[in-house]
Formats: C-alpha cells, structure tokens, sequence
C-alpha cells in the first residue's frame, strides 16, 4: 500500500470530508450574506453623511430628516448594485484597456477556453487581450452568460499550452462560482464607502469651520457628535469593509485554484502558471487598488511581495502556498 505524499496533509486546503461542491455551496451562502453585509453598511455609512449634513446645517436631527436619509441611502446603495451588476464589467474591461478578440486572432487561446467551458458545463465567455507585458488575467461579467475573460500579451507569451489551460481554468471557476458578480459589486460598496467618509470628513473642515464663526449654543457638543461620526466613517467603516473585501478575494483565490483542477486535472500547470507569475516585476499600469483584487495575482506588488505577503491586508493569499496546495494533490 503506497502513503499519501508527506506534505498532502500539511498543505491540504480544506477539511477532508468537505467536497468541491460542498465548498461551492457555501460560497453561494457567504456570498449573499456578504451582499447583505456590505449593502447594509453602505447604506449606514450614507445614513451618517446625512447626519453630519444635517447637524452642520441646521444643528440638529429630526425624525424626517433622518427618514429621508435612510431613503437617499437605499437609493444610493440600490443605483450603485444596479450599475455595478449591469456595467461594472464593461467599465472594468475598458478601464484596463482590453481589446476583445476573436477566434481567428489567437486560435490556440480560443481552443483552450472553448475547453475549459465546456469541461465547467458553462457559455463560452468572451475573450478579450490587454496588450501589456506584466503578467496577469482576470474575468469579469455579471453572471456566466455574460462573462468575459482578459489576459495580457506577456502573460500569453511566455505560458506553454497546458500552464495557459490553467490560467483560464482557474479564470472560469470565478465565473462557475459567481464570483465575477460578487467581486465587482463589493469593489463598488468599498468604494461607495470611502467616497462617503471623503465627503463627510470635507464637511467637517468646511461645516466646522462655519460653525466656528457662528459660535452658537451647543455648538461644541454637535462638533463632538460629527467628530465620532467622521472618524467612523473615515477610519472604521472603510477598513472593516477593505478587511471584508481582502479575505473573501483570498478564499475565493484558493477556491478557484481548486476549481481549476477540477477543470483541467493537471495541478502542475496552474503551478507552473504561477511560478511564472510570481517571478514577474513588470507593473501593470491599468491596475489600482480598486481593482487589484479581481486579478489572479495582486496586478501592483512586485514579485517578493507576491511571494511572501500573507496578512490581513493582502488582496490574494501567498503565491508560494498557493502552488503547495497543488502540489499536493499531484499524487
């Protein structure tokens, strides 16, 4: 009788009586009750600007004015789902400079995907290529019938056939997961929040200053008030939705990585796709923080920090333990 390898069990990713489509199944449940997290703190956070407007304003809160808060905020929150479900794709894809191509331009690339499509039961996406020479790909879409996958010239350059089939395996699974809704509707929330604290901490240096003038009674307990407010809205609402956003994008890393074995039944060459991809210090000029987390690699970091960040704060889990875990199930 033949052992399992050594590191199988040091490396193994997930319990061993949870299946693939256990993991799946749980993803759909933490993605909903992600939405109704993030959907929830968005409108707080927008609740709160009004408050500071209103205190500032007319120096004070009332029943009404905080009713209609509350319906600017579901307003607010509700238009900013709907254009990141129905165009936060296409937004992404013209942001980073993605040209869509077909099957006649890159008849290898189209082959691989038509594979890795039907090997998922899904539509084929369509294919995009953004002409820089850092290494890197992302999918992006509101739901599989409507999906997209985009990869770099350099990174489509330098993979062998079976390290690129990888790459769009691991690209698919987001799509089988729905993860490329959730992904991009969260990136919109977190940046909805921030804006909320920048508007709410300028009403504090304008509005205090107004204030100031004024002089009037009570004025030192409503600057007190707005002071906590702002330092939620600026500091706590932001990280707490930063933090949410980093360790879903982590998880979901590692689940699309196993996704894509399921795929293509070769672990070596996502790991091989990755080694590559670890290895690369060229910068990806299209990316930025509000993106960086829907990319199968983190688009700014340079090739230590992909390698070696592993904290709270990083946008994908560590490339070294990301190609263990396939190691191990190289059996």
């Amino acid at each position: 009788m033949t052992d399992a390898p050594a590191h199988a069990d040091k490396f193994s990713a997930y319990p061993p009586d949870l299946t693939y489509h256990d993991l799946i199944a749980r993803n759909k449940r933490n993605s909903a009750l992600l939405v109704l997290g993030m959907g929830a703190l968005s409108v707080a956070v927008c609740v709160a600007v009004g408050v500071v407007i209103m205190l500032y304003a007319n120096g004070g809160v009332s029943l009404p004015g905080l009713v209609l808060a509350c319906v600017v905020g579901v307003f607010v929150v509700s238009m900013t789902g709907c254009w990141s479900y129905f165009s936060g794709g296409r937004a992404l894809l013209a942001l980073s400079g993605a040209r869509e191509i077909q099957k006649a331009d890159d008849p290898q690339l189209f082959n691989v995907v038509e594979e890795m499509s039907i090997a998922a039961g899904l539509p084929m996406p369509r294919v995009f290529v953004m002409h820089e020479a850092a290494l890197n790909a992302f999918a992006t879409g509101r739901d599989p019938r409507h999906a997209a996958v985009a990869i770099t010239t350099g990174l489509r350059q330098r993979l062998t056939r079976d390290e690129l089939a990888g790459v769009m395996a691991h690209e698919m699974a987001h799509i089988r997961h729905h993860d490329i809704r959730l992904t991009m509707l969260v990136a919109t929330m977190v940046g909805l929040i921030v804006m909320a604290a920048d508007v709410a901490g300028r009403s504090l240096r304008y509005g205090g200053r107004g204030r100031s003038r004024s002089g009037g009674k009570g004025g030192g307990a409503a600057v007190l008030i707005v002071l906590v407010i702002v330092i939620v809205l600026a500091i706590v609402a932001p990280l707490l939705a930063r933090l949410i956003q980093f360790a879903v994008s982590r998880q979901r890393e590692y689940l699309a990585d196993a996704g894509a074995v399921e795929l293509t039944r070769n672990p070596k060459g996502l790991a091989d796709a990755l080694r590559k991809l670890a290895a690369d210090t060229e910068p990806l000029t299209v990316a930025n923080r509000a993106t960086a987390h829907l990319f199968i690699v983190n688009p700014i970091l340079n090739a230590r920090g992909r390698e070696n960040l592993n904290s709270v704060f990083a946008t994908h889990p560590p490339i070294g333990e990301r190609v263990r875990r396939l190691e191990a199930l190289m059996v």
